[in-house]
């Protein structure tokens, strides 16, 4: 990787306006990562707003990571250069080293994010509420069913898959979702996606949008956000004259949270994947009732083996099906529809984390550590 970037410097084609940058199968990579994301934002430094960095640090979930332990760490120590990331709900967990229970403890994880690691922007893809607005553990395992921002990329079960190999995305949900006869007629669930740009003392300004549960596993529609974020976080961005010469694009201190351009460009990405989901389960939905009276005509044979081969051959059909049509439904991508559906609301629980919350704490020997480097022990 380093080598492609060096060709890349050496014939002056690094000057680049956004950077996304996602799944990474070893901490060298993550370093290496690092290197070039430094070197753009570096050489983009007496310019501000022209060089912004978008950080997806797929790591795991359910509780479960999917890449080697010492990535983490190496993930840690870069986030200071990100502008904006976007973790699920254990990634977050992980990165903050804030278990997230509620609301309120939600805040207090996005507030470390900003204040220790400097991050002006977060947007947390997938989290399960409750009624009274707790929130399932990220340790649970999550039902066999997307929504438009879940973030998901990989199985809660990888012991037999190589992260170094093949990318999470394309593994199965689980050992069990093989099996699953999926009703594609379940009850409506949501999933909630919350995001905050930090004012200029590094609080948080949160917002969230409630996006409905479809009960069907996409893959891949984590990187369909990260993708779709970034043109339309511009879109609202130049929306606002002079922001975009702004340092991360950050909004002035007096902007509400659900009127943030991040706010902004959330709505529309989740309207625009939500309609395009939808769209895909119909779809789906057609081709496996098509599927299984095929199946019923052909008629099985007996034994364990053959059972399982039903079984296999059904889950194969069910993920061609479930495949996202994205360039079929470009409409949706360009005029999201139904955006009031999705409008951003403000939570007030940023206001009552402590200022504290996040701020490096002095040790015995009055040394305090700032979260710099991939241990954070960057310290004044």
């Amino acid at each position: 990787m380093l080598n492609l970037y060096e060709g890349l410097r050496q014939s002056n084609l690094t000057k680049f306006d956004v950077l996304l940058t996602g799944y990474v199968p070893s901490a060298e990579t993550v370093q290496a990562v690092g290197k070039i994301g430094r070197d753009v934002k570096f050489n983009a430094g007496t310019k501000p707003g022209s060089f912004f960095w978008v950080l997806d640090p797929v790591m795991g979930d359910n509780g479960k990571l999917y890449i080697p332990e010492d990535e983490v760490p190496e993930y840690k120590g870069l986030l200071r250069e990100a502008d904006l990331i976007l973790p699920n709900q254990f990634e977050a967990e992980l990165l903050s080293d804030t278990p997230i229970t509620e609301l309120k403890s939600l805040a207090a994880a996005i507030q470390v994010l900003h204040k220790k690691y400097q991050v002006p922007h977060v947007i947390i893809t997938s989290l399960r509420l409750t009624r009274d607005n707790h929130t399932i553990s990220s340790r649970a395992p999550s039902k066999p069913t997307s929504s438009a921002g879940s973030g998901t990329h990989t199985p809660s079960e990888t012991q037999h898959l190589d992260a170094a190999t093949s990318h999470p995305s394309t593994w199965p949900r689980s050992t069990t979702t093989a099996k699953s006869q999926i009703n594609l007629e379940e009850e409506e669930e949501n999933l909630t996606v919350i995001g905050s740009t930090a004012t200029s003392d590094y609080k948080p300004r949160l917002f969230r949008i409630d996006t409905p549960q479809l009960p069907l596993f996409f893959s891949g529609t984590g990187d369909m956000f990260a993708a779709l974020i970034i043109p339309r976080l511009i879109e609202a961005v130049q929306a606002v004259p002079e922001l975009s010469s702004k340092a991360s694009w950050r909004s002035p201190d007096d902007v509400p949270a659900e009127e943030l351009p991040l706010a902004k460009a959330a709505q529309k990405v989740l309207a625009s994947m939500q309609a395009v989901l939808a769209r895909t389960t119909e779809t789906c939905q057609e081709s496996m009732k098509a599927y299984d009276a095929r199946a019923a005509k052909d008629g099985c044979t007996d034994g364990d083996d053959a059972e399982e081969e039903t079984i296999t051959r059904r889950h194969l059909a069910l993920v061609n099906a479930s495949e996202v049509k994205v360039v079929r439904y470009v409409k949706e991508l360009l005029d999201p529809p139904d955006l009031e559906r999705f409008r951003p609301r403000a939570i007030r629980e940023g206001a009552q984390v402590p200022h504290d919350v996040g701020e490096g704490k002095a040790d015995e020997f009055e040394v305090r550590h700032l979260g710099v480097g991939p241990e954070g022990e960057g310290a004044m």
